[in-house]
């Protein structure tokens, strides 16, 4: 079967930083470089998404073209992404010709059949002084749901609770800093509301008309959840077209100054990008989205679930012929020290930077994809700290991957002159081989599930059980005793069918370390199918290195960067560290002085409670969670239902922030609950456990929200 992949098109407006590397890119090139080793045809597209309204007002501030923005950062993020590794078969762009092409041509398509677009004249904010209708993001205003004055016309920054213009409060041009005014203007509508029954089913049975697409068991819960609240809440039609003078015309009469908005067209971009690579390669593009024999699959962040689970299946539907994707894998968002990447206040790295900064640190590229792997948000937000960095390095592949490399180099060169040595067999080495088929298939498993950390750290587990093997067989101690022993043979054998295995099942995660290692024991890189090869070989007792192959020397392939001997690695480390502390200084001096509240400020405060004994806080049970669901509960203005996960369980549970939250918008949430309440019925809903919030004095509620990366069940005092 066929693979298509694709991942999230990044938006030329800007670098790249470490969580986009996280959530959409780093998970789909392991994925792809272990079919590839499975011998599976694979085709991965990515591209520049290179309209909508944050470029053009990019431009418009800067006195520049739009195009000398995209331009710039197409360059910049494509060449990132050749720099550390990231293997796509075709990175596209949605500004060439191709792209407009294909989009339109889908548009008419749809438009052909006569019930997927309404056309309805809406009133639309006008920009008097700049003479133009304003995009969402031309527009700031107050948020009506947390009170940010810093929210714009399709989102607030600071809540993340989706908007329309119209309700913010005292909206404001972002162009000219007037206060706009409403004019009418006509637009195309997509009838995503006519997809809505079919696409509960997709997503709850992975059945569409009785034809079985995919296991929803296999779909992560939290995109399961955000996809079902958006559907419980009820569709609507979308609007497709904007008022710009950047991006893909309308093909259609009447529509004069009209463009595709981006959320139409940039999906379309992986179209256009497989259509690309087809022309050059000689390839037939249909096949990949359309064949029986072919599987679509999506890596993006949590961020654009409901483009791609519910808006862009049902543009495929509607259009007729296209396959639905069979995953999508979306993961969660990666934080930086404790907080959000923020280019503005200069927190986090971004990629190129990161590539600079690190050019001169040996194994630098597969350092950080090694402790982004080891830390991906995929169920839950994560963290990225340097601590975690520097641990992730010298403990995993400093200690346990690079050691069992020397160590096996060097023993063997010592005792057999470099070649693997002939041995007559034993049980002791079918117990070996039996593990190392278990490790590798283990490996790949998880791969195919995406569940790119689980397969990493069975990956460690593997050079562990290497090192562990080859302490306890203790050849030196052996040959000091008798030299011709042949359990100092049967154990060299062992170890070096070991390594070859850490060899071939690095190269998904590490793959330049992947090629040191392999060059280590004498192999060229990786090849497609490999993989697969290396299976049939092991589980037949067959080894990956035969007797009589010369190795090569390993040396010492992952220099700690806690070595005392060579500083100049802790020194860029410590570099990024003092950047952090001024970061936090500049914020800490900006900061308005606190001031100890007044006797009238505190008695704003609600009153504290009566005094209990110690024994009495004991009894309450409080566990980190994560919302997996969140649905409106039927007759009740106040109430959410929602499904949280314990960690080792999952429950259900009634909270009266209804008012407050959309469903939508609290999905993947991580929070407190007390779990040891007793279990009750609340509008007919059974709760078994209650989400611990923060109230002020006007009523606004907000999350008591542990630590990013902490996880769920864990006790909180």
């Amino acid at each position: 079967m066929k693979t298509l992949i694709t991942s999230a098109l990044p938006y030329a407006n800007g670098p790249l930083h470490l969580g986009h590397l996280a959530g959409a890119y780093l998970p789909a090139d392991i994925f792809a470089r272990y079919q590839r080793l499975m011998g599976k045809e694979l085709l991965w597209v990515c591209g520049s998404d290179e309209h909508g309204a944050a470029i053009t007002l990019r431009a418009k501030k800067e006195g520049i073209n739009p195009r000398d923005i995209i331009d710039k950062y197409h360059e910049l993020n494509k060449r990132s992404f050749e720099d550390l590794g990231i293997s796509f078969d075709y990175y596209h762009r949605t500004s060439e010709a191709l792209h407009h092409e294909t989009s339109q041509a889908f548009f008419l398509k749809l438009l052909e059949q006569g019930d997927q677009f309404e056309v309805k004249t809406t009133e639309q904010y006008y920009d008097a002084e700049a003479d133009q209708f304003l995009a969402d993001r031309y527009i700031k205003g107050t948020c009506p749901n947390c009170g940010s004055d810093q929210a714009f016309g399709d989102q607030c920054e600071n809540c993340g609770k989706d908007l329309s213009p119209t309700e913010l409060i005292n909206p404001v041009s972002t162009i000219s800093g007037a206060k706009p005014e409403l004019r009418e203007t006509k637009h195309w509508f997509f009838r995503l509301d006519r997809h809505e029954e079919w696409l509960k089913e997709w997503i709850k049975t992975g059945e569409v008309n009785g034809v079985k697409l995919h296991d929803p068991k296999d779909w992560k819960k939290h995109v399961v959840g955000q996809c079902m609240s958006w559907l419980d809440g009820g569709l609507h039609p979308r609007s497709i077209t904007r008022d710009l003078d950047w991006g893909i015309p309308v093909p259609v009469e009447g529509a004069d100054g009209k463009v595709f908005y981006v959320w139409f067209d940039a999906p379309i971009g992986y179209i256009s990008a497989t259509r690309q690579w087809a022309l050059e390669n000689g390839g037939d593009w249909e096949e990949w989205w359309k064949g029986d024999d072919s599987r679509l699959v999506h890596f993006i962040g949590k961020d654009n679930i409901v483009f791609h689970c519910i808006v862009f299946p049902a543009m495929l539907k509607a259009h007729g012929d296209y396959n639905l994707p069979e995953n999508v894998p979306a993961n969660q968002f990666l934080n930086f020290e404790g907080d959000k990447f923020s280019k503005s206040r200069g927190w986090g790295i971004e990629l190129h930077e990161y590539l600079e900064t690190f050019k001169d640190f040996e194994n630098g590229k597969d350092a950080i994809r090694w402790a982004l792997i080891r830390n991906m948000p995929e169920q839950q937000d994560a963290d990225f700290t340097w601590d975690g960095f520097t641990e992730y390095y010298d403990k995993d592949l400093a200690d346990k991957l690079g050691n069992f490399f020397n160590r096996v180099t060097v023993l063997t060169h010592k005792y057999f002159g470099g070649a693997v040595p002939e041995i007559n067999g034993s049980e002791a080495l079918t117990q070996v081989q039996a593990k190392v088929t278990e490790f590798v298939t283990a490996i790949g498993a998880n791969i195919e599930a995406y569940r790119f950390k689980d397969a990493a750290v069975a990956f460690v587990e593997l050079a562990s059980f290497g090192n562990t093997f080859l302490q306890d067989a203790a050849p030196w101690s052996l040959y000091k005793a008798n030299p011709d022993d042949p359990a100092i043979a049967e154990t060299m054998y062992a170890s070096i069918q070991i390594a070859a295995a850490l060899a071939l099942t690095s190269t998904p995660f590490i793959p330049f370390a992947a090629e040191k290692l392999r060059s280590a024991l004498n192999q060229a890189p990786a090849a497609n199918g490999d993989w697969s090869a290396a299976l049939t070989s092991i589980s037949g007792g067959q080894p990956l290195l035969a007797t009589g192959h010369v190795l090569g020397q390993a040396g010492v392939i992952f220099p700690k960067i806690e070595d005392r001997k060579d500083d100049s690695r802790k020194q860029i480390i410590e570099g990024e560290r003092a950047k952090m502390a001024a970061v936090l200084a500049a914020k800490a001096a900006a900061a308005p002085e606190s001031t100890t509240p007044s006797a009238g400020e505190a008695a704003e405060r609600e009153a504290f409670k009566p005094e209990m004994t110690f024994d009495d806080f004991l009894k309450v049970d409080i566990r980190t969670a994560t919302i997996l669901t969140a649905e409106k509960v039927k007759k009740s203005s106040k109430l959410l239902h929602l499904t949280v996960d314990l960690g080792a369980e999952q429950r259900s549970v009634v909270s009266g922030i209804a008012k407050h939250f959309a469903p939508e918008d609290v999905v993947g949430k991580q929070v407190c609950c007390v779990v040891n309440l007793a279990p009750r019925k609340m509008a007919g809903v059974l709760s078994e456990a209650m989400i611990l919030m923060a109230e002020d004095g006007e009523g606004k509620l907000a999350f008591v929200s542990p630590p990013a990366g902490l996880g769920n069940g864990w006790t909180v005092r």
